[in-house]
């Protein structure tokens, strides 16, 4: 990995990309592509909490293997929890670092720093996104910056396209009640549906 300037048109570019899309899925495959490649990285994962576990389940992730995505479960309370609480946190001696939850699997994947930041919607986190480099790495702020500045622009987008379903999900259900087959063919009169009294 090289010391690259991360500048204002690649950010636009990812920003125009994400913003392009009604699909969370396809926002977060994009979001991790993108990373890995301005940042020219080993690897870019993006989870969201799983709110029943605690855990931080894999929505999109570039370059790693799926050996290790899958070398467990990842707990939001063990993995770097700091990041979910205080902000970004780097990583950069995998050996002996306590906030790694499975510091063995990222040695043999050939991890060699990590950097997570949260992804926050408003004032709720609702996952991380993490970027991994293939050798020992001190992150710039600017570095910093940049995947904070991406993670805050995919949670977003992933906020309103899931608005946006279920705003079109409502006009559905909507139109189905307003389905003429489903009304009553004959006009009301002002009294239907008024009890009558009896003398």
């Amino acid at each position: 990995m090289e010391k690259n300037l991360i500048n204002y048109e690649t950010l636009l570019k990812i920003t125009n990309g994400i913003s392009a899309s009604n699909d969370p899925q396809e926002i977060m495959v994009l979001t991790v592509e993108s990373v890995r490649s301005a940042m020219q990285i080993k690897g870019c994962t993006l989870f969201l909490i799983n709110r029943k576990t605690n855990d931080l389940d894999v929505a999109a992730s570039s370059g790693l293997s799926d050996e290790y995505l899958q070398k467990g479960p990842v707990s939001a309370l063990k993995s770097i929890a700091e990041s979910l609480e205080e902000g970004p946190v780097a990583i950069t001696e995998i050996t002996d670092d306590p906030r790694l939850q499975y510091p063995d699997a990222a040695l043999k994947e050939g991890i060699g720093s990590i950097l997570s930041v949260p992804i926050q919607i408003h004032s709720r986190i609702i996952g991380a996104l993490r970027v991994y480099t293939a050798e020992k790495w001190e992150f710039s702020m600017d570095e910093v910056n940049f995947v904070q500045a991406v993670a805050q622009m995919a949670g977003l987008a992933i906020d309103l396209t899931r608005l946006n379903k279920g705003y079109k999900s409502s006009i559905e259900i909507l139109k189905t009640l307003r389905d003429p087959r489903t009304l009553r063919s004959k006009r009301r009169t002002p009294y239907e549906g008024v009890p009558e009294y009896a003398d």
